[in-house]
């Protein structure tokens, strides 16, 4: 059996000169968030949809917010009342430590919704987050492209999934929904991650030359956008991409492969340094 290679990975940190951080739905597991994999993940989470005989992807259509915004806004509701109560992991402090220590420019995509990167004190100009946030909303329809902040306070009924309260739209006062790209969804406003893209092909381009380590943590082959990224960026002279994950790690050499969480490898990393 082959050791895991942590000391290596370690140096390969420590001579880095700009480090980009992919992160999927595997990154919040250790927060105690679910990562929905597979309908029985998802009703594992959240079985009174299972009750209702809702898949994820049944859930996350935004045609609820047109057809029974209480309803659409029950699933993210309560999602948003969760994210705001969830306290980031240690494993986001460890990567910040790296971050100053060896003095690295960096920068994060994810997949994730949940502004967890921010509430753990990473900077909104170095994050992207390619399927939106549910920290901002946008009008249903879509009447103009403004996003604005989601400060609204949802109390959820858990026995139905429906929402007491929704949020609407101060332009049009149509419902409002997340900010979010769900499944089917032709509404989705992306201007603020597109903004969020340019920052990062910024980034990309003043590190050109630059050893660059790519630590991709929890992103799976469901949904591969955050995969498919460090890969792709993996292909780039000098980088490295150090793969996190528990059930699919595989990826070939030079780069690094670990089976585990978030957090379990990054100490073990971090243990040799």
């Amino acid at each position: 059996m082959v050791a895991p290679r942590y000391a290596e990975a370690a140096e390969i940190i420590r001579n880095a000169q700009a480090m980009i951080i992919t992160a999927g739905a595997g990154m919040g597991v250790d927060s105690g968030l679910p990562d929905f994999r597979g309908d029985q993940g998802f009703w594992n989470a959240y079985p009174m949809y299972e009750r209702l005989g809702l898949s994820f992807v049944q859930a996350a259509n935004p045609q609820h917010f047109e057809d029974d915004p209480y309803f659409g806004w029950g699933f993210y509701g309560h999602r948003t009342n969760l994210y705001r109560n969830t306290i980031p992991h240690h494993g986001f402090k460890m990567l910040q430590e790296w971050i100053d220590e060896f003095g690295l420019d960096h920068f994060i995509v994810t997949s994730n919704v949940d502004g967890q990167f921010q509430k753990a004190g990473f900077s909104e100009d170095r994050i992207v987050e390619v399927h939106g946030s549910i920290h901002h909303l946008q009008c249903t329809v879509p009447c103009r492209t403004t996003i604005w902040s989601n400060d609204a306070s949802y109390d959820i009924d858990e026995t139905n999934m429906r929402s007491a309260d929704i949020p609407y739209c101060p332009h049009c006062q149509r419902v409002a929904r997340p900010n979010i790209l769900m499944f089917g969804d032709y509404s989705w406003i992306s201007r603020r991650t597109a903004i969020q893209e340019e920052n990062f092909d910024d980034f990309l381009h003043l590190n050109a030359a630059n050893k660059l380590v790519i630590i991709e943590l929890g992103a799976g082959t469901s949904i591969p956008t955050i995969r498919n990224l460090s890969n792709q960026l993996g292909q780039k002279q000098q980088a490295t991409v150090i793969r996190i994950n528990p059930r699919e790690p595989q990826i070939k050499a030079p780069h690094f492969s670990f089976a585990g969480g978030a957090i379990e490898i990054l100490e073990q990393i971090q243990n040799t340094f």
